[in-house]
């Protein structure tokens, strides 16, 4: 039950929940409190002072609004509401007070600093700030940290808010930094001098509200009024996280996080943030095709017209890359359908059924783990599969859920599991040991499902999904895999029957895909990764930040994905590249735009018209076969190296050669 209390703030009466904070009362009164320290998805230290207010009838100093709750407001010698004031003179003075303080040892680098424009201080200064300073003491100066490869220090400018050590111990789940000293010699460092080691460690960038953690590979390259801001959404992994990117010219130059309760919160991995050097490197910007074993630049009409003459009257087998829009997946079904050949997105041999979406998606929303009391990760390492939701059950676990996990072990996480073995008939177990539990989320990997019998194990984890009378997900790691699912490109028996008998592949970007010798390759993509090795046409075609496209999330959740900037060179988006390769067939499809696509692919499959929604699917659980002995194998080898952006980023592969190191390297008590 909430517990509803009334508080005057600013002359405005609000009636808001008890436990509630004052400052989260004042916003939902629409008053706007200076903070520094305080951020809502992280705990309350109250140790900047900024948000100070005036409590009437309370003691005669101004209280922190961050740290006191509505509920410890005592009402007027009438009962009357509690009054806060946050605009009075003692509130001005206070807040001037500590704008000083903050100030004394700040150094005044606005001009070259990359916060610059986007500072917090800087524009509490501009409210609270005073011309002059007091103080004539020499400011005092502070080493600055390694953090590794992604986070640039400069810490004279730290206020000691502790953003960072709070979201980096709290939301990651990592412990190597923290505060040192006290008074003037107090200090944030990171422990035994220490890299960070996490896959969202770029968060704290965001998070800083001065210039002492800034991005080491944006540093100095733009300022924030110089950059076009383009609102879309993420392909690196399958949860479709929200992304602002920031483009210069026709250079990407940072990839932002974008809030979103129901998808990524606030937070974003640092193969999403920081890619972006990926796609200016190996781009494939013009058509080629191959001519006495060697790849030959060639123009858009001789490109289209050696793949149609190749495809005409040949068996043709499509292949769909991880990274593929569902419009250009539609668009090639088409295609396929009409020249009667197959089509496979199951590219990394996961056993899905073609038209059961809750065995293919599950039932469960990402936000059904915030209030799970019992999670059950099934052949899944979400740390490297999906670094965002893995937070999200770190979270979940903090507030007292219990993990189960098949096939991960605990210490591969950030959070404590309890470990029911590393193979397949270890689920048995568990179901048989299973209780209902509140709000139960079963989440199956691709690693429980990539092999034979991926089949009996989602039917296993379904009668444990229906055991605990929760909910199930499937977590994938592909971003175009549930799109493409839902418009039935697949074949049954899948990929070794989808290439069988082939004389002619068209490969969708798919790079993750040996083909063997003997079929004519047709590749379309964005990047000289290994499917472009291995194609006798190569068509270029735009990266998912150079196009509009519609991506489903592992959850189901229709996204659309917006057009940032425009592909180099000659390469076009995806679908017209798609649409015109139909011309040269003499099988026109039926659209000249992109909107009379969207329009053809609602009109068969009607939910991709519910954008941003998590669509239900009817619950029908598989038979429960006898599962086979052996392991889970994980599905992500390298989390910095998983599709071709990220191989072609010099970061990443920096970012995994670090990783792999630190794997390797013993500390001296070992």
């Amino acid at each position: 039950m909430s517990d509803l209390r009334k508080v005057v703030i600013d002359e405005t009466e609000v009636e808001v929940d008890g436990a509630m904070t004052l400052i989260q009362a004042c916003e939902q009164a629409g008053v706007e409190i200076p903070r520094f320290c305080y951020h809502e998805r992280l705990s309350i230290a109250g140790n900047c002072r900024m948000c100070l207010v005036e409590v009437v009838g309370g003691p005669p100093k101004p209280a922190a609004s961050c740290a006191m709750q509505v509920r410890d407001l005592r009402p007027g010698p009438e009962g009357q509401a509690p009054v806060v004031k946050t605009n009075s003179p003692m509130v001005k003075k206070a807040r001037e007070g500590v704008m000083e303080f903050m100030l004394i040892n700040h150094p005044l680098d606005c001009p070259i600093c990359d916060q610059g424009g986007e500072c917090d201080l800087q524009d509490q200064a501009m409210a609270y700030g005073i011309s002059d300073s007091r103080f004539n003491e020499p400011k005092r100066a502070v080493d600055d940290l390694n953090l590794g490869p992604l986070v640039s220090t400069t810490m004279t400018r730290c206020i000691s808010c502790t953003r960072c050590v709070r979201f980096t111990s709290e939301v990651a789940g990592i412990t190597q930094m923290g505060q040192t000293g006290r008074g003037e010699d107090a200090e944030i460092t990171s422990y035994l001098n220490q890299t960070l080691d996490s896959n969202l460690q770029g968060n704290i960038i965001d998070l800083c509200p001065v210039g002492a953690l800034t991005s080491k590979p944006y540093a100095f390259s733009a300022r924030p009024w110089e950059l076009t801001k383009t609102e879309t959404i993420d392909v690196m992994d399958g949860l479709g996280s929200n992304i602002r990117v920031d483009t210069k010219g026709r250079e990407v130059k940072r990839i932002l996080p974008r809030n979103h309760d129901g998808v990524n919160e606030e937070w974003v991995s640092d193969k999403t943030r920081f890619v972006w050097d990926g796609l200016r490197r190996q781009r494939l910007d013009t058509p080629y095709v191959r001519v006495d074993g060697k790849l030959k630049p060639a123009t858009w009409g001789e490109a289209l017209g050696v793949a149609a003459e190749a495809m005409k009257g040949k068996k043709v087998a499509g292949l769909v890359g991880d990274l593929a829009p569902v419009e250009a997946v539609f668009a090639l079904k088409q295609i396929v359908d009409g020249l009667e050949g197959t089509m496979e997105c199951r590219t990394n041999g996961a056993v899905l059924p073609a038209d059961n979406r809750s065995a293919y998606v599950g039932t469960a929303a990402i936000e059904d783990i915030d209030n799970a009391k019992a999670i059950y990760l099934i052949g899944t390492n979400p740390r490297n599969e999906a670094a965002v939701l893995n937070a999200r059950i770190r979270k979940a676990w903090l507030n007292g859920a219990e993990v189960h996990s098949v096939g991960v072990k605990s210490g591969d996480l950030t959070y404590e599991t309890t470990d029911h073995g590393p193979g397949r008939r270890m689920i048995k177990g568990m179901i048989e040991g299973a209780e209902k539990a509140d709000n139960a989320v079963v989440i199956v990997g691709q690693g429980a499902i990539n092999e034979g019998d991926g089949i009996a194990v989602l039917g296993a984890c379904m009668a444990l999904t229906e055991k605990l009378g929760g909910k199930m997900m499937v977590l994938h790691t592909a971003a175009s895999r549930v799109g493409a699912m839902d418009v039935g490109a697949v074949t049954e028996g899948g990929l070794d029957v989808a290439l069988e008998g082939a004389e002619v592949v068209f490969n969708l970007g798919a790079d993750e895909v040996e083909v063997a010798e003997g079929p004519f390759v047709i590749y379309q993509g964005s990047h000289g990764d290994r499917g472009a090795h291995r194609a006798d046409v190569i068509l270029p075609a735009a990266a998912y930040t150079e196009e509009n496209g519609l991506f489903v999330n592992t959850e189901g959740r229709p996204q659309l994905a917006m057009r940032a900037g425009f592909a180099p060179g000659e390469a076009k988006e995806n679908w017209a590249i798609l649409r015109a390769l139909s011309a040269e067939l003499d099988a026109t499809l039926a659209y000249d735009t992109l909107a009379q696509l969207r329009q053809a692919l609602v009109a068969e499959v009607p939910h991709l018209a519910k954008i941003d929604q998590v669509v239900e699917n009817e619950w029908t659980p598989l038979p429960v076969k006898n599962l086979s002995a052996g392991k889970f194998f994980a599905a992500v080898d390298d989390f910095y190296l998983t599709n071709p952006i990220a191989r072609a980023s010099e970061l990443m592969a920096e970012l995994s050669a670090n990783a792999k190191a630190r794997a390797e390297t013993k500390i001296a008590a070992e």
